[in-house]
């Protein structure tokens, strides 16, 4: 009776410890596999329905999902980041002809500025006549630039390979997802008794509300903006589009991108594409954040702008691309199971029975 404690400690000991080796071992695939427990988890009741129409076929049923993740998400990110690069080096090589042959006048309404617009215009001017001056300003701000737009499209093409490993491990998520719930339920009650059938589902709930507002959204602001800059004859429609894609997950992102695109316009004196893009933006880009996003989100969770910004950002610097929506997750599974357990009148998530 006196030795059983001790062999608990030792039993603890060397779960801890095989935990922890575990965690190192998939600590590369660590970002791939958080996200393809997300995706799976939010697409779930899609994969029953789907095996139900198989008859049952689980390896089919996971691997129509997984093409299907592979044909919306994978594949148009890649062709972005193979084109990125491209995009970006012939920008900046007509900006640099342009700079060389003088052509950059500043527009007229410069000098209409108040109080400022005669100096500013006079320095533009001088600037843009002096060669020399020209170059060195080229050198502090051009090339600093272009190497922050390569370093971004190069995190775009580590997450296409992370998407891509993450596609992989959801194949079998999908087909033994049956038997790792068995597995997760049984530990889950084990360590948490009568709780664990509340707090699993506040987390599926909650993977599926932030998935579903996160990359949906995303996915059709995207989409829309891609659609206005196409018609509108802006240049770059793939760069700027994964930067809605991106900036989606800040409710202020979007206007920021189609914005600065109605401005090109406006400096292009293309006054009417201007005010067709400033209008396209406000009513079908914003649109989509003020109607799709709740839409999406009605059954799930939102979480505070402040741990929705500590997310993504934490999220990139932590896991790369796929941190952008593996770190919002995260923590909205721990703020919905705080708000759980404390009993807060400002609860995050509404319990309904889900699978996760």
């Amino acid at each position: 009776m006196e030795a059983r404690p001790g062999r608990n400690y030792t039993r603890i000991a060397i779960v801890v410890l095989l935990t922890l080796g575990c965690l190192y071992v998939l600590k590369p695939f660590l970002a791939a596999i958080l996200f393809a427990a997300c995706v799976v988890i939010s697409s779930w009741p899609l994969y029953l329905r789907l095996q139900g129409a198989m008859r049952g076929h689980r390896t089919l049923a996971a691997l129509t999902m997984t093409l299907s993740l592979t044909l919306l998400v994978i594949i148009p990110l890649s062709m972005v980041a193979y084109n990125l690069a491209d995009d970006v080096a012939r920008g900046f090589t007509e900006l640099r002809q342009a700079i060389e042959h003088r052509a950059l006048m500043p527009p007229p309404w410069v000098r209409d500025i108040p109080l400022v617009g005669d100096s500013i215009d006079s320095y533009l001017r001088r600037l843009v006549a002096s060669r020399e001056e020209m170059i060195a300003l080229a050198q502090r701000m051009l090339e600093p630039a272009r190497r922050y737009l390569l370093a971004g499209g190069l995190m775009l093409g580590t997450g296409v390979v992370q998407l891509s490993l993450a596609a992989f491990v959801s194949f079998f998520f999908y087909r033994d997802g049956k038997a790792l719930l068995e597995v997760v339920t049984v530990t889950m009650r084990r360590v948490m008794g009568a709780d664990a059938e509340s707090v699993s589902n506040t987390v599926g709930q909650t993977v599926r509300g932030v998935m579903y507002g996160l990359l949906g959204t995303a996915l059709a602001q995207a989409l829309v903006a891609a659609i206005g800059f196409t018609i509108a004859g802006v240049p770059a429609v793939p760069l700027l589009s994964v930067m809605v894609f991106i900036s989606s997950l800040i409710p202020v992102g979007p206007p920021i991108i189609w914005g600065g695109a109605a401005f090109w316009l406006f400096l292009q004196h293309e006054t009417g594409w201007a005010i067709f893009m400033v209008i396209w933006g406000t009513v079908l880009i914003s649109g989509v954040d003020n109607i799709v996003r709740p839409m999406l989100i009605s059954r799930g969770s939102s979480l505070p702008f402040l741990l929705t910004l500590l997310g993504v950002l934490g999220g990139v610097i932590a896991f790369g691309f796929v941190g952008m929506f593996i770190g919002p997750t995260l923590l909205a599974v721990g703020y919905s199971l705080m708000t759980d357990w404390t009993g807060t009148p400002d609860r995050v998530i509404r319990q309904d029975t889900a699978p996760g």
